[in-house]
């Protein structure tokens, strides 16, 4: 096959998976964008067939729980987005004063490049041609809102940062904004480690890009309100850590296609598409659940209740999981534990009769105690 045939067949494969996802969404429901947020908690759990298919299919997975009776309380609060967005325009006002403050930019010759563009596309396009032209230079450049593109799963996902500067010497760092304070010159070490792994996603969008050798800082500028003022103060976070387990998760997610392919004929996932034809839908995709998806995820809920209706040992997390090897079910474990089942010789039968054993004997002492 030559280049061109090859670069045609791509071109076909792709456009006929669009077509696939957008029936699966429900042709007349508007894609839901998936975001760093939903890369981050994806590449969390890249086992789950099931929430790596509705991402890419842009589907609402708020509205699909609550069609099939199990909405969690997931995401942001209006007043937490509102407070964020006042934070945000805060930092950026007076021609963004204040953050060029915090990058120690502030006096000198600074670039605000113009990243408006047509479609996503055409702002990923702008995107890359603005880092280009900045990174040609050795004056300090800030794009507010760039568009990125990562390929995840054979689909592409479009990521939005918060900003991205472009330092003299050619080095790109990424601005992540939040509205939770910085106390005494620290802050809540989950929701920086939820800062990281964010921003984890988008330096590896910007690895992507591959603009004339230039490579994005791993130091991700993190700019939250300092004590109990609204006064901007920053800190350094290394995302190395963050980074290299996103690379390596997201590597591991099956192919979309893949997935699609496998789906009975006439699937939908459209919310109005009643109970009982949603709920063959999802069940019909495998799921990885686990009790950390309680905050990542807002079909959590359902996941869970199926896992406790099939006995499943994931909704124990995924340490037991991992411990427990072949055993697959509460039902498995409880019958190797009492010998009822189980090979003698699997380490995780006889470290459960071994538990067992020393349980029965403990309460056997405590009974004797009386």
């Amino acid at each position: 096959m030559s280049p061109r045939d090859a670069r045609l067949s791509r071109v076909s494969n792709t456009r006929d998976l669009r077509e696939r996802l957008a029936g699966l969404r429900g042709p007349a429901v508007p894609p839901r964008a998936m975001d760093a947020r939903a890369l981050a908690a994806l590449a969390a759990n890249p086992g789950c067939r099931r929430r790596a298919l509705l991402d890419a299919a842009g589907v609402d997975k708020g509205a699909v729980a609550q069609a099939l009776g199990n909405p969690a309380p997931f995401g942001q609060s209006q007043f937490a987005f509102a407070r964020g967005h006042a934070f945000e325009a805060r930092v950026k006002a007076d021609g963004y004063a204040e953050l060029l403050r915090l990058l120690h930019a502030e006096g000198g010759d600074v670039a605000l490049p113009e990243l408006t563009a047509p479609g996503p596309e055409g702002r990923v396009a702008r995107t890359t041609m603005a880092l280009e032209e900045a990174t040609a230079t050795d004056r300090w450049a800030l794009l507010d809102h760039p568009l990125l593109k990562l390929e995840v799963a054979g689909s592409p996902a479009y990521l939005e940062p918060d900003a991205v500067a472009v330092r003299p010497d050619g080095t790109w760092t990424v601005v992540e904004i939040k509205s939770f304070p910085i106390l005494d010159g620290s802050a809540d070490s989950v929701k920086v480690g939820a800062a990281a792994r964010q921003a984890a996603v988008y330096v590896l969008a910007l690895e992507g890009l591959g603009v004339g050798g230039a490579r994005p800082s791993h130091d991700v500028l993190l700019v939250c309100p300092k004590d109990f003022s609204n006064l901007p103060t920053a800190q350094l976070v290394d995302v190395r850590k963050q980074l290299s387990v996103t690379r390596r998760q997201l590597s591991r997610l099956t192919r979309i296609e893949e997935i699609a392919a496998a789906l009975p004929e006439g699937t939908t996932f459209d919310p109005g598409a009643g109970q009982d034809t949603l709920y063959e839908a999802v069940n019909a995709v495998p799921a990885a659940y686990a009790p950390e998806c309680l905050a990542a995820c807002e079909l959590a809920f359902h996941c869970r209740d199926r896992a406790r209706a099939c006995g499943s040992v994931e909704m124990l997390g995924r340490g037991v999981r991992g411990e427990l090897g072949s055993l697959t079910t509460v039902e498995q474990v409880l019958a190797a534990a009492l010998g009822t089942d189980g090979d003698p010789a699997d380490p995780a039968v006889e470290a459960l009769r071994r538990a067992a054993a020393l349980r029965a004997e403990a309460i056997e002492g405590a009974l004797e105690c009386r």
